[in-house]
């Protein structure tokens, strides 16, 4: 796999493929699985910075208005029937309460609009009061959808770790969000518009993946690109 310089080199749909299955990543973090039509995102983190702002941290509060308008655009985009988040949808667990009107009737206006899921996260364990089902982890089509990603998984689509590839290619650096997999184990990157990432060259990610399988598929502005391991880097 080879990391292309531009994206004029490349004009087909991408297609990511994983334990037998076909998805698009979209180039906003989400994860469109066609045949289930399903639109898979993780790590949302809505009112992360209003909670950051009760603790005193003089942060803008427009972090869960971005998500918001990703998640429509890519809704609109997938015409997904289904939205399955995989845990940390809400960055503290009574983050549901902390939504202003805008946002919440936006929510709502998604919840009324497809089927949402909402897995259980390190943030928000427990069920919020919005719209949709809140679940511990589901299993899809032989696919187990959950949280945080587990050494020796087969079949596990998971987010939590927030993975970043950082790649050196001919002279040039580029440190983008990415989605991680060695057909066992998937990773999505985080989606949410106020969330960090982690280079999955960090210890963090050591142990969860079958390194000479591994695929890496880089955020691009525009669509996403597979890159070579080969090409990662620290930091």
């Amino acid at each position: 796999m080879n990391y292309p310089l531009h994206q004029a080199e490349i004009t087909e749909t991408p297609i990511l493929r994983f334990a037998g299955h076909n998805f698009e990543p979209l180039p906003s973090g989400g994860l469109y699985w066609h045949s289930q039509q399903t639109l898979l995102v993780a790590d949302l983190h809505f009112e992360k910075m209003a909670s950051f702002a009760r603790r005193g941290q003089m942060l803008p509060p427009y972090d869960t208005g971005m998500t918001l308008a990703r998640l429509e655009a890519d809704l609109r985009r997938t015409g997904a029937r289904r939205l399955i988040s995989l845990g940390d949808s809400f960055h503290r667990a009574d983050a549901s309460s902390l939504l202003g009107n805008a946002d919440r009737m936006r929510l709502d206006a998604i919840t009324d609009m497809v089927e949402c899921l909402w897995l259980s996260g390190n943030h928000d364990p427990a069920p919020h009061a919005i719209g949709g089902q809140c679940l511990p982890e589901l299993t899809v089509s032989g696919l187990t959808l959950t949280h945080e990603p587990k050494r020796g998984a087969s079949g596990l689509v998971a987010g939590h770790l927030h993975p970043a590839a950082h790649l050196h290619m001919e002279g040039r650096t580029a440190r983008r969000p990415c989605f991680v997999h060695d057909n066992r184990l998937l990773i999505l990157p985080a989606y949410g518009a106020s969330t960090g990432s982690l280079n999955i060259l960090s210890p963090a990610f050591v142990g969860l993946f079958h390194w000479p399988a591994l695929e890496v598929t880089m955020l691009g502005k525009e669509r996403t690109y597979p890159v070579s391991p080969k090409r990662l880097v620290r930091g």
